[in-house]
C-alpha cells in the first residue's frame, strides 16, 4: 500500500505546479490572526480511519450536534477527480473525489448523522470553491470532514493554489468553526489543518540524511514542506500523520529542527486528536482512539553535525493514548484519571532494533519499532537507555532513548507502558 501511494503521488506531482498557477484567484478572506478564539473544535485523525471506529465518528457527530441532528459536509478534493480515475464509472472500484465523497457521506449517515453531503469542490470543479451556491450548502452544515489523499490538492482547490488565499468555501468553513462547528479530517484531511511549514512528503531516513527543502517534489522520499502552511487551523506545533505505520518520527524531528518549530504532533492511524479552541491561548487537546499521539518537545534540543552527519540531541518525547489530555500553553500532559504509574518488572534486555523508522527498503517487513523500543525501555527494570538504528547505512543513524529523571510511564493494565511522559531521544550518525 505504501509503495502504491508513493507511485500515485509521483504521477500527481508533475501536474500540480500548473494547477497551482491556474487556480490563483483573489482572496475571499484573510486567515484569522493567531490568538483568535474559536468556539468550535478540530478532530484530526492520523489516517487509516476504519469504518467501524464508532469512537471517532461518534466524537465528530457529537460535536456537530449529536445523532439525528448533525449535518456533515464532506470534502474530498485531496482525491483524484473523476476525470483522472480510470474506474470512475464503476461504483465498486472507483476512487475519486465524488466517489469518496459519497462513501463518507454514507458512513456518517450510518453512524447517526441527520444529513451528510459531499461538498462538490475538486480539481475538476475549481470554480465551485468560490460559488455562492456551494457556500450556501456549507452554511447549512454543522460539521465538516476532509478526506485523505494528497493535501496539496486542497491547497490547489481551496487556497487558490500559489496565491494561498481563502476561497469563499474555505472562508465559510472557517467562519462556521469560529461559531461552533467541528472541522475534522483524516490523513491529508488532517495534515491540511497545519500552520506554517506543512509537510508535503518525505521518508525518515532520507530526511535525516539530506534535510528538508520548501516545495513539493516528484521524489516522494524527499522531505518537502510548504512554508505558507495549510489552512492554519492548528498552529501550536508541526503536524504529521501516519506516524506509526510509516515510521515518520525521523522526518518530523528533522523538519521541526530545520524550520525552528519547538513542538511536533505526530498522529497515529485510526486515532484522533481532538482540539478545543484551536489557535487560541486556551487551546487544549485530548486523544481518542485505539493508538496514540507522539508529542515531541524540542525546546532544549540541540541540532548540529557530528561524524559526517546530522544530529539532534535531547528532544523530549511524550506518547499519549486514549483519554490523555495535553495543554499546549503549559507544555503539560494530563494522563487519563484511570491510568497509574508503571513499576517496571521486565528483567530481559530491550530487543535489538535495526529498523527504527520502518524502512521501505526492508523487504522483511519488520513491524513499526520506534514506539516499540520506547515501550520496551519503559517496561525494563534493568536499563535506563536503549538504542535503535536505521535500516539504511549510508550513513546509518542511531536513535538513543533515555529514561531521564523526569520520565514517567503510565499503565492501564499494570503491565504495559501505555502512556510515556518525558522520555529523551537523540539522533546521531553512526
Amino acid at each position: 500500500m505504501r509503495t502504491q501511494l508513493r507511485a500515485g503521488r509521483t504521477v500527481l506531482a508533475a501536474g500540480t505546479a500548473l494547477l497551482l498557477a491556474l487556480a490563483a484567484a483573489p482572496a475571499a478572506s484573510a486567515h484569522p490572526a493567531a490568538g483568535h478564539r474559536s468556539v468550535g473544535s478540530l478532530v484530526l485523525v492520523g489516517g487509516g480511519l476504519k469504518d467501524d471506529n464508532d469512537q471517532v465518528y461518534g466524537e465528530i457527530i457529537d460535536r456537530a450536534g449529536g445523532k439525528g441532528r448533525a449535518r456533515i459536509g464532506v470534502l474530498t478534493a485531496a482525491s483524484v477527480p473523476e476525470s483522472q480515475d480510470p474506474n470512475a464509472g464503476d461504483p465498486a472500484t472507483c476512487s475519486n473525489s465524488a466517489c469518496n465523497g459519497a462513501y463518507y457521506a454514507d458512513l456518517f449517515t450510518r453512524h447517526g448523522a441527520a444529513d451528510a453531503e459531499w461538498i462538490p469542490v475538486d480539481l475538476d470543479h475549481l470554480s465551485a470553491a468560490d460559488s455562492d451556491r456551494v457556500v450556501a450548502q456549507v452554511n447549512n452544515m454543522t460539521g465538516f470532514f476532509f478526506g485523505g489523499g494528497d493535501q496539496y490538492r486542497y491547497v490547489t482547490s481551496l487556497l487558490h493554489g500559489s496565491a494561498h488565499t481563502d476561497s469563499k468555501v474555505l472562508a465559510a468553513i472557517r467562519a462556521k468553526l469560529a461559531q461552533g462547528a467541528v472541522v475534522a479530517g483524516s490523513s491529508a484531511g488532517a495534515q491540511i489543518a497545519a500552520g506554517a511549514d506543512m509537510i508535503t512528503g518525505g521518508d525518515s531516513y532520507e530526511a535525516l540524511r539530506d534535510g528538508s527543502a520548501p516545495g513539493y517534489f516528484e521524489d516522494a522520499s524527499k522531505l518537502g514542506y510548504l512554508p505558507e502552511g495549510g489552512f492554519g487551523l492548528l498552529r501550536s506545533g508541526l503536524l504529521d500523520t501516519h506516524t506509526g505505520t510509516s515510521g515518520r518520527e525521523g522526518r518530523s524531528l528533522r523538519l521541526a529542527s530545520d524550520t525552528g518549530h519547538q513542538r511536533v504532533y505526530a498522529l497515529e492511524e485510526n486515532t484522533a486528536l481532538v482540539v478545543e479552541h484551536p489557535g487560541s491561548p486556551d487551546e487544549s487537546m485530548r486523544v481518542v482512539g485505539p493508538q496514540g499521539l507522539a508529542v515531541f518537545d524540542l525546546r532544549h534540543a540541540h541540532a548540529g553535525r557530528r561524524d559526517g552527519g546530522w544530529s539532534l540531541i535531547g528532544a523530549r518525547y511524550n506518547y499519549l493514548t486514549d483519554g490523555d489530555r495535553y495543554e499546549p500553553s503549559r507544555w503539560l500532559v494530563r494522563p487519563a484519571s484511570y491510568k497509574r504509574s508503571l513499576q517496571p518488572q521486565d528483567r530481559t534486555a530491550v530487543p535489538a532494533n535495526n529498523d527504527v523508522f520502518y524502512s521501505l527498503a526492508n523487504d522483511d517487513g519488520v513491524p513499526y519499532s520506534f514506539l516499540g523500543t520506547a515501550r520496551a525501555l519503559a517496561q525494563s527494570a534493568r536499563q535506563r537507555e536503549a538504542t535503535a538504528t536505521t535500516f539504511e547505512s549510508g550513513p546509518r543513524f542511531t536513535v538513543t532513548f533515555d529514561k531521564s529523571r523526569h520520565f514517567t510511564p503510565l499503565t492501564d493494565d499494570g503491565t504495559t507502558a501505555d502512556t510515556l511522559i518525558g522520555m529523551t531521544v537523540s539522533v546521531t550518525p553512526g
